[in-house]
């Protein structure tokens, strides 16, 4: 029977072709199975009357071989009998139709249907899979913001409806504050603002209503400030009035495109926890792009900044203004993110920060632009890594512990130790690229307007391949060769900083012998090494000079 019903299920011709083949198969089986018994016991009767002789010896064998080979036959007879009687008399098969009658089309109708009855059972025993959340309206992880009004084509202003959005959120939170998160925080389950990719205009800051929430998303689509949005207002405002340990933790922001259109900025993070901003494009701003303050573990990613559109050699550049990033806080970072148009491309304030992949090349050197601005003087505590200075630099203010390692300065792009209490300590400035234009641009410059550096230690500025620029670093090694009792090796046109030698190492090379002079280091000052023979000699002396091991 579960033959038939797959034959009846997958062939494509079962309701017209499948029961004439029955009625034809069992028809022939028949036929044959009564013609093999006649020839049987024709073919006895024969032999027997025409070989009387032998009839007693062969009768009995032929008798055997008839009936075992009439056997089988009987047996196959007997069960095509029964499945045509089960055929025509089971309640879940359908009987064959009569082709003579009229009602064939009845029973085409009957087969269709007990067909479909058939499939409906098998999907109603197979295990359905999850349905998906409706398409509209709003679930307690989704919040659709045109569910609330939002006008997705930008034409009018939906400031009140993603505010109704946000707040439904917060509604909905759940009331066991502190669950997994830092106590205080209540945790909104991971609901997701959706901006379903639509433009929204907005005419003030979208702020959450209250301070003590984290793990939320707001992400996939445009918002842009209206002619009216505050001038030192952010689109999306993570603050809070209310004093708390932490406002936020753990709030996502990604696949945004901000536009402030010239009036304030883009995101401001406020004394927030593991805040994450992911591949926004954030332009048109007039203060920051994005500004952190206090908190900490603020991580940007992917990210595209820049006050006007472009992509680089503008007109307008020497008017840039603005900065990108502004980090006013400690533990954060900033990974694989351009920086094409700004007076400054990041400032930090804060210290523990770590910045990699940052590609700025917001506003050139010549025209007063800055790469990336380290102001925090005596505390900076910041790793630059991996980065591109596109004809512009670094600046960092009384520098200590700063690393600078395997980036690449283009366009005569410079690193500044600015001074403002006299200290630098702690710096590494290793392995890094510097391509300028032969217009003799120092690689590392000091600017001591406010006074010189006082305080150096553990100063590394070495290993810097160098094209078209001036090389600085605090060691270097050179030679001098004369005949007399005094040599000297200038190290003033590669050390960093001026009048410091702390550590010297020399030797001298005698041509001659049979002379062993006595020779010994005389002066450093300058930068430059002064080496003296008790008796004149020709020869070479070799020299090897650090400044940044001890202070």
């Amino acid at each position: 029977m579960n033959l038939y019903y797959i034959l009846l299920l997958v062939s494509p011709f079962s309701f017209h072709v499948l029961p004439l083949l029955h009625f034809l198969f069992f028809l022939s089986f028949f036929l044959f199975s009564f013609l093999s018994f006649f020839l049987s016991f024709f073919y006895i009767y024969i032999y027997t009357c025409f070989c009387p002789v032998s009839s007693s010896h062969f009768l009995e064998q032929d008798r055997r071989k008839t009936m075992d080979s009439s056997f089988p036959k009987l047996h196959m007879l007997f069960v095509a009998v029964i499945l045509i009687c089960s055929l025509a008399k089971g309640d879940e098969t359908p009987s064959l139709p009569d082709f003579s009658s009229g009602h064939y089309h009845d029973q085409i109708r009957r087969m269709q249907e007990f067909k479909s009855s058939l499939i409906r059972r098998e999907l109603a025993s197979s295990p359905s899979p999850s349905s998906s959340p409706p398409e509209s309206g709003s679930s307690p992880r989704i919040y659709k913001v045109t569910t609330y009004g939002a006008d997705p084509t930008g034409k009018s202003d939906s400031t009140q409806a993603l505010l109704k959005a946000i707040a439904a959120v917060f509604d909905d939170q759940n009331p066991d504050k502190g669950f997994v998160l830092m106590t205080g925080i209540s945790n909104l389950g991971g609901a997701h603002i959706s901006l379903e990719g639509g433009i929204y205009q907005i005419s003030k800051p979208l702020q959450l209503p209250a301070a003590g929430a984290g793990n939320l998303i707001i992400s996939g689509g445009t918002l842009r400030a209206s002619d009216d949005f505050p001038a030192d207002g952010y689109l999306i405002d993570l603050s809070s009035n209310t004093s708390s340990s932490y406002n936020y933790e753990y709030i996502t922001l990604r696949d945004l495109m901000l536009d402030c259109n010239f009036h304030g900025g883009g995101i401001s993070v406020i004394n927030s926890l593991r805040t994450s901003i992911d591949n926004c494009y954030i332009a048109h701003f007039t203060t920051n792009g994005i500004y952190v303050q206090r908190g900490h573990e603020t991580y940007i990613r992917n990210s595209f900044l820049g006050q006007h559109i472009t992509a680089g050699a503008d007109p307008g550049e020497r008017n840039f203004s603005g900065t990108a990033i502004n980090l006013v806080g400690n533990d954060n970072a900033i990974t694989d993110v351009v920086i094409f148009s700004a007076a400054i491309g990041v400032m930090i304030s804060g210290q523990g920060n770590t910045l990699s992949g940052v590609h700025c090349y917001n506003k050139a050197t010549g025209f007063g632009g800055t790469g990336i601005y380290i102001r925090l003087p005596n505390l900076t505590q910041t790793r630059i890594v991996n980065c591109y200075l596109d004809y512009n630099g670094i600046i960092a203010e009384d520098p200590v512990q700063l690393s600078i390692t395997n980036s690449f300065f283009l366009g005569d792009g410079f690193v500044v130790l600015k001074s403002i209490n006299g200290v630098a300590r702690g710096i590494t400035i290793a392995d890094n690229m510097f391509a300028g234009s032969n217009k003799g641009i120092d690689i590392v410059q000091l600017d001591e307007s406010n006074g010189s550096f006082r305080e150096i230690e553990q100063v590394f500025v070495e290993r810097n391949v160098v094209k078209g620029m001036n090389g600085r670093s605090t060691v270097a090694s050179d030679s001098a060769e004369g005949n007399g009792t005094i040599w000297t090796v200038d190290f003033s046109r590669s050390l960093l900083f001026p009048d410091l030698i702390n550590h010297v190492q020399y030797s001298l090379l005698n041509f001659d012998f049979n002379l062993f002079p006595k020779y010994a280091l005389r002066n450093v000052s300058d930068n430059r090494v002064v080496i003296q023979s008790d008796v004149p000699v020709s020869g070479r002396v070799f020299v090897s000079v650090s400044q940044g091991l001890t202070g």
